[in-house]
Order: structure tokens, then sequence, then C-alpha cells
């Protein structure tokens, strides 16, 4: 590729999704299936095009308007976690909201209730070595809810995971969007994958809704 050549990794991506609706996002490694997570969350801006947040179109946001969408409307899960090690499984969704400005009472209170809704009201003040490879990643997803976002985006959230752990990830997930949540989830694993309601498929910049005919292994 020339200097400066622009190299256009997605390419006309027309995607809806609504509330209680839970997708799971596949395609090779390299395909732009974390790019195009980092562009719905607003951690990227798009090259062209539009991506709309409850009605907010990211692109005509200010800076502050922004940071304020990734914070309260856009929850985010990952492979590896990412929860503080020097702090307990309470302070690490505690601090999600810290840093939204949020403190007081209330705050702890709904840490603690988020944490039990995962199943971990037994593991409050645990630390992450101290909880499992699963525990983390309810902690995790605890942390994603702990604004009350519209939308959570679950990169590889069972990759470091066994298939049993796994399959409870993903209940979960199938729980939060009966609840309201709209989760799109990206993932390696077919299996898991096909427990979604809807299976996107991103190839060569595109995505497709998979079907029946055009089922293959990645």
């Amino acid at each position: 590729m020339d200097k400066g050549e622009e190299y256009h990794v997605l390419k006309g991506i027309d995607l809806e999704m609504r509330e209680t609706e839970f997708f799971a996002l596949m395609g090779p490694s390299g395909s732009g299936k974390s790019t195009l997570l980092n562009i719905i969350g607003g951690l990227i801006p798009a090259s062209s095009g539009s991506v709309n947040i409850d009605e907010s179109e990211l692109a005509d946001l200010t800076d502050n308007e922004l940071t304020e969408i990734r914070r309260n409307k856009v929850g985010w899960c990952f492979q590896d976690f990412n929860l503080i090690d020097n702090l307990s499984a309470l302070e690490n969704v505690v601090l999600a909201m810290n840093l939204a400005g949020k403190r007081g009472s209330d705050v702890e209170q709904r840490g603690k209730e988020l944490l039990e809704a995962v199943g971990l009201g037994d593991r409050i003040h645990h630390l992450p070595d101290a909880l499992s490879g699963g525990q983390q990643q309810r902690v995790a997803i605890a942390r994603s809810l702990a604004n009350n976002p519209t939308i959570i985006l679950a990169d590889e959230p069972t990759g470091n995971l066994d298939s049993q752990t796994g399959k409870e990830i993903i209940d979960l997930f199938k729980q939060l969007a009966n609840s309201g949540k709209t989760i799109l989830m990206v993932s390696h694993d077919i299996a898991l994958a096909h427990a979604a309601q809807k299976v996107f498929i991103l190839r060569n910049g595109r995505v497709e809704e998979e079907t029946d005919a055009n089922k293959e292994e990645l």
C-alpha cells in the first residue's frame, strides 16, 4: 500500500440493533470485528457514515458529549476481564459509577445489587485473584451494567473460559437481553455464537446475517 493511501477495513456496514436483542458477530481474524465494536462504542470515529445510539449521532457530538455516551450508554466486556487487581469485586463495579460522577451510599448499594444479580453476592469483597475466570467475567459484566447502558459490547468474553463457564456467561447475556439490553458479542466459538438470536458474519469488510444457506465454519 502506498504511503498515504487509505485502506478501508469496513465497507458499507448497515446494522440495526434494538432493545431485548442478543447478537453475535463472527469473522476471520483481521476482518475488523474489534474495529467495528470500537466504532459502535464511540472509541474511534468512522471515516464515513453514521452511528446512532439512543437517537444520538456520534459524529455530531462534542468530546464531552461523546464521553458521556461512552460512560452511560455503552457497557464493555473484554476477553481479559480488565479488572483492577487491588480493588475488590464491589470496588471494581463502583469505580465505573464514580468515573461517571456518581457518589454516595446509593452507588455502593447498586454495586452490591448488580453483583448479586450475576450470582456473586457472596464474593463482593474478594479481589480478582481470589475469583475464578468465570467469576471475574461476571464482575466485568456487573461493571458493564453499572451505569445502566443501552448496549453492551462484548469482545470475545468467553475466550479465556472453559466451555461450561462460557455457556453460563452466554445464558447471562440472554437474561440481560430479555431484561431490555442490547447485546453485541464478538466470538470465534461457533456453538456459543449460535446461542444468540442473530449471528452476523463480517467478511471482506461487510456484514451479512447468517442463514442456513450461508452457514460455514470460519
